[in-house]
């Protein structure tokens, strides 16, 4: 299904996990400090933001998702201010200030839009602290469609399988932003999205893209994840899942201009697209975008729908300047990269198409229909021969190629040199794979390639009477 703003405003997300206040202090500087080697800040405008968890869950309802959030913070004034600040946003505040917690304090200092030094105030959570809110957790997790787990690795998560556990036995998603270099006690989640080098910490380097997949594959088995989104900075993000082909992003981003919150910006995105009704790789291609929205701006930033709407709208606008019609296999492979990115479904079928009848756009309608891009690969002249003798073909390949291309249902239009297009379908491994005529699927070419990748085989009935040898066999009689 070609990519989509869903409805969001069905969705019901609950977020668990760190939570702190982000301050920012922002001035002008023009001198160095008489005391020591360092830039004199006028401060001019302050600015606090909830961060971590409570981030996930300002990016969450940014996009009209009811989303509720728990977490620890203390019986004080960054307590209160983040409490206010969330519920101003229409985020339900589970959560209580404790008066033996001291909420989470990030400050930052800038200048000319750029930071200078960050400063932390924070003690560690210690797990006993943790008892009511795994009470809360599981008082409220039926009630929502997807749970989130954001680690920072402050201790609010310390127990963290109490909650996986407790979401499997209701059979809620629960997706999981790691810390850390032990990903045993995220066992069992629905998916993980560490960065590369998170990623990289815990399955060792990884030099090329099938490393990646590879390695994150033994992971989810090893770890029964269903799925890890690995999140790659300049090289975009990787889907990795059980039952389905990876899933390789390339990077959204115009401008890096500050990555703070990138992730918990994608966490975010996934959640509420996958709880509105997305397909994973919908939902992924989705977060992708609205990561490359976000490190255009300074701190942790929220993205809207509209934003995520325009974005949609340049790649599609970029994706019509993808050469269209006859294309070359080089090509073509770029192509279906581009269209899977925004989460369309490749349909392919192949034949001699000598010469083209109502039978055949009948055909290749019904086709069409079953996705958002139709591949036709066409045996060249030599190899028509081959299968039907040196009286075919009656078109020449280019011929052949330009009718099929100039159809309403046609996308893009190979040809190929082959006997059968085997090769050539593995290498697009399309969602499905379509013949016309009286086959079973086994004696299909590339049958076997498709299946294995998740994909489908279909075999429609032809139009009685019209076949190309009906047709000549007609011209010769007259």
């Amino acid at each position: 299904m070609k990519l989509q703003i869903p409805d969001f405003s069905k969705a019901r997300i609950l977020v668990v996990g760190d939570l702190m206040l982000d301050r920012y202090w922002q001035g002008s500087t023009s001198r160095i400090s008489p005391e020591a080697p360092v830039p004199v800040v006028h401060i001019k405008d302050t600015e606090a933001r909830p961060g971590g968890a409570g981030n996930v869950a300002l990016n969450i309802a940014a996009l009209g998702t009811k989303v509720a959030v728990d977490g620890l913070v203390g019986k004080d004034e960054a307590g209160d201010l983040l409490a206010s600040q969330l519920s101003d946003a229409n985020i339900t505040c589970l959560f209580k200030g404790q008066p033996d917690v001291a909420t989470i304090i990030k400050l930052r200092v800038l200048s000319l839009h750029q930071q200078l030094i960050r400063l932390d105030f924070e003690e560690q959570i210690h797990a006993e602290k943790n008892n009511d809110l795994v009470s809360r957790f599981k008082k409220h997790i039926s009630n929502n469609d997807i749970a989130i787990l954001s680690d920072y690795g402050k201790g609010t998560l310390s127990d963290v399988q109490q909650f996986i556990n407790i979401a499997r036995e209701k059979n809620i998603p629960v997706l999981v932003d790691p810390k850390g270099n032990d990903f045993e006690k995220y066992r069992g989640a629905t998916l993980l999205t560490p960065n590369f080098s998170e990623f990289s910490n815990i399955v060792g380097p990884c030099s090329t893209d099938d490393d990646v997949v590879a390695k994150g594959t033994a992971l989810c088995q090893q770890l029964d994840f269903e799925a890890l989104l690995v999140t790659r900075g300049e090289q975009g993000m990787t889907l990795i899942q059980k039952q389905a082909d990876a899933l390789h992003l390339p990077t959204k981003a115009r401008e890096v201009y500050d990555v703070t919150g990138a992730g918990d910006t994608v966490i975010s995105t996934l959640a509420a697209g996958l709880a509105a009704g997305l397909s994973m790789n919908q939902a992924t291609s989705l977060a992708n975008l609205a990561a490359g929205i976000t490190v255009g701006k300074l701190g942790a930033a929220s993205v809207s729908v509209d934003e995520l709407r325009e974005a949609v709208t340049a790649i599609e606008t970029q994706d019509l300047s993808i050469s269209s019609g006859v294309i070359e296999e080089d090509e073509l492979l770029l192509a279906v990269k581009r269209a899977r990115a925004l989460g369309e479904k490749i349909v392919m079928t192949n034949g001699c198409f000598d010469i083209l009848h109502a039978g055949h756009v009948s055909y290749l309608n019904k086709a069409r229909h079953l996705g958002e891009r139709l591949i036709i690969a066409v045996n060249d002249d030599a190899s028509v021969k081959r299968l039907k003798g040196d009286s075919r073909p009656v078109n020449s390949l280019a011929g052949r190629m330009d009718v099929l291309a100039g159809l309403r249902s046609v996308d893009w239009v190979v040809p190929f040199t082959e006997d059968t297009p085997e090769r050539l379908i593995c290498a697009i491994k399309p969602d499905f794979l379509v013949k016309g005529g009286d086959y079973s699927p086994e004696d299909i070419a590339g049958n076997e390639c498709v299946t294995r990748h998740g994909g489908e085989i279909r075999i429609f009935d032809l139009e009685p009477g019209l076949s190309t040898s009906h047709i000549i066999n007609t011209i010769q009689k007259t």
